[in-house]
């Protein structure tokens, strides 16, 4: 494999500023990143059943190495640990183990993983420290970064949470090569998200690149997954440092996730649906509807399909229904689901809409009949 420098990106905020480490082995490497930063020799780590075996040992061998009392627990694997009951045995074990609020809490794992420790570190004693060590490439280029944190409840995805941003992101691209296609792809829709967006990379749109270079990203091949990781990295933090608490233009990082957390409820935040696999599919809707409305061409809806589709992602409604024991989700029940997006404001849905690739915005005035009509047609 071709060895790749490090890479560090800094989030800057006007009260807080961490680096983004982006490199190959870095994890047998984290007691020289982390130990810097710890007040004690002893760090808590969250991780999950899965991550336990194939990447725990190589952290705490660093820890031992170092001289760093490391405290673990393991949730189960997949969203349903993003709930109440977990929050409830992760602070439980924290409290357990003395965490003070200068202590260390580490999430080593995927989005899952890093929602649910982030929001455990916000609310203990009131606020404790936290890094994020992600092991999924969505995690890596998205949920890693900018300090949401949250868990799912019935009526929808990450609606109990807080901001609270990490000291520290660690980014070890070897972790990927444990992950398995299928969440390789997932975490590839988040990618294409940020080059929907407009995100420039090497001084020519984003998009373009990953029209060029997709499979080599989703092949592993160092230099494209690293450069795809970086970039998107680099994207997240600009969004997060103009717009820490999503009072504006952050929201558009949310392009395609109202219809795609609705799609992840109605499914029952199954394995019938990764969150990257709905979030491939509500950013088509997200294009689609635009066309609907008139707002971009048929031609850039086709493009971010064809990206999306290329990569073995699922694009529309029908994609997915086979997956799905239960009855497809019905125009109403899509509806009534997306009335909980977080981004509801006065009781009105805003969605991000787009005039085509790098021209996205924020939609406040959603006329429901017409989205009631686009919906309906998804069935067809």
């Amino acid at each position: 494999m071709t060895t790749m420098p490090t890479q560090t990106i800094k989030v800057r905020l006007p009260t807080h500023e961490y680096p983004i480490h982006i490199g190959a082995g870095l994890l047998a490497g984290a007691a020289d990143y982390i130990a810097p930063l710890l007040p004690r020799p002893k760090v808590a780590i969250i991780t999950d059943s899965h991550i336990e075996k194939q990447h725990l040992p190589t952290l705490l061998a660093a820890f031992e190495k170092a001289g760093i009392k490391a405290h673990c627990f393991a949730v189960p694997v997949g969203e349903d640990s993003k709930s109440f009951a977990a929050l409830q045995s992760v602070c439980d074990c924290l409290l357990e183990w003395q965490i003070e609020r200068d202590d260390m809490i580490i999430a080593l794992g995927g989005g899952v993983v890093g929602d649910l420790t982030g929001f455990a570190a916000a609310i203990l004693r009131r606020g404790a420290r936290f890094m994020q060590i992600p092991t999924s490439l969505l995690a890596q280029v998205d949920s890693s970064i900018g300090g949401k944190t949250g868990i799912n409840v019935k009526q929808g995805k990450n609606l109990i949470g807080a901001f609270h941003q990490p000291d520290l992101v660690l980014i070890d691209t070897d972790t990927l090569n444990t992950l398995s296609d299928r969440h390789m792809r997932a975490g590839f829709a988040e990618i294409v998200k940020y080059g929907a967006l407009g995100a420039v990379a090497q001084k020519a749109p984003f998009l373009d690149w990953l029209e060029k270079n997709g499979a080599a990203v989703l092949a592993r091949e160092t230099p494209a997954l690293t450069f795809a990781i970086t970039e998107s990295c680099r994207a997240k933090a600009a969004f997060v440092e103009a717009d820490e608490r999503e009072a504006g233009n952050r929201a558009l990082l949310n392009l395609g996730h109202t219809f795609a957390h609705a799609l992840e409820n109605l499914t029952g935040y199954s394995q019938a649906l990764f969150h990257g696999e709905a979030v491939a599919i509500g950013m088509c809707m997200a294009f689609d509807f635009s066309h609907h409305l008139g707002l971009c061409s048929s031609g850039e809806a086709t493009r971010l399909r064809t990206i999306l589709h290329g990569a073995k992602l699922p694009t529309h409604i029908r994609d997915i229904t086979r997956h799905i024991t239960n009855a497809a989700p019905t125009p109403a029940a899509m509806l009534a689901a997306m009335q909980q997006d977080k981004k509801v404001k006065g009781g009105k849905l805003r969605l991000i809409l787009t005039r085509g690739a790098g021209d996205c915005f924020i939609a406040s005035d959603i006329d429901e009949a017409a989205l009631k009509a686009f919906l309906a047609k998804q069935y067809d």
